[in-house]
């Protein structure tokens, strides 16, 4: 039904379309001090719209909300329509606690309390 379009119905159905994905998602990529809503989050890469998009190349961070989820080393790919698409060359989960670096005993205590 679109090919039947004017191009310029076509851009805006598009435009429509990405603003109104963009608004839903609370997913967001963080270079520097910018915070950029993201269209879409695949295995391999991530979309932002176009308008939006600066020149990312290198290290982000991609929060869901407050929530930090990835730490990502990224190159953009290609156009999606009205969305350019960032791939990842590298993409860490970040931990959920520190970092365990020694064996914990079995019967280790689960929380301290305090002595009054």
């Amino acid at each position: 039904m679109i090919e039947f379009l004017p191009k310029e119905v076509a851009d805006g159905l598009a435009r429509a379309r990405l603003k109104a994905a963009s608004k839903k998602i609370r997913l967001r990529v963080q270079s520097g001090e910018d915070m950029i809503p993201l269209v879409r989050l695949t295995d391999s890469h991530f979309a932002i719209e176009r308008e939006l998009a600066p020149r990312l190349r290198g290290l982000v961070d991609i929060y869901d909300g407050s929530r930090h989820l990835y730490q990502a080393l990224v190159v953009a790919t290609s156009f999606d329509g009205e969305a350019v698409v960032f791939e990842f060359k590298r993409n860490t989960a970040t931990a959920k606690g520190p970092a365990l670096d020694f064996v914990q005993e079995e019967d280790a205590p689960v929380a301290l309390l305090p002595s009054h």
